[in-house]
């Protein structure tokens, strides 16, 4: 009667360590497949961009929403993307939707989620930011994502901050 306690014992003290085993010190680098749980990697998600609603003239509010599925283990997003535009070399990282709190999420394998870019549609010239790509990087991560932006320029808020603002992230799909 005496082993089973001291099986059971061994057995969680064995989990125990493995769990404590902290992470690869190999210095192969950052955004790697990550461990069940752990924080999610860019090389893990695949990338949709879509549904998207344009603004179609200037002053109107458009909406570019970024999804992205889980292609590897379970991970967790824990604060906002951060997303800047680009316009040539010049650059200016968007604001976060006043009001909003990030939420930790838990991204199962296969499953999605998604942050939207709310901008305002300018009028082409000096006052207007001329948007032509995206990039983002994921909370904790320094690997950058990209893509084309196709939606026109967008106004400035201020004399050089685009009128646009990202959302946290949110769970997509089923």
């Amino acid at each position: 009667m005496r082993a089973v306690p001291i099986t059971v014992t061994a057995l969680a003290a064995a989990l125990l360590l493995t769990a404590c085993s902290g992470g690869d010190d190999s210095g192969s680098g950052g955004d790697e497949s990550k461990a069940a749980g752990s924080a999610c990697a860019l090389g893990d998600l695949g990338q949709e961009i879509g549904p998207v609603d344009a603004a179609p003239t200037a002053g109107d509010t458009g909406n570019v929403t970024v999804t992205l599925t889980n292609k590897g283990a379970e991970c967790t997003l824990d604060g906002f993307p951060a997303v800047d535009l680009y316009a040539g070399s010049t650059s200016s990282t968007l604001r976060r939707t006043a009001g909003v709190q990030a939420q930790k999420l838990t991204v199962p394998e296969q499953g999605t989620v998604s942050f939207t870019i709310t901008y305002v549609r300018g009028e082409s010239g000096e006052k207007s930011f001329a948007a032509k790509t995206v990039k983002y990087v994921l909370p904790g991560s320094s690997k950058t994502e990209s893509f084309a932006w196709s939606y026109g320029d967008v106004a400035l808020k201020s004399e050089a901050e685009p009128d646009a603002t990202v959302s946290a992230f949110q769970q997509a799909g089923d």
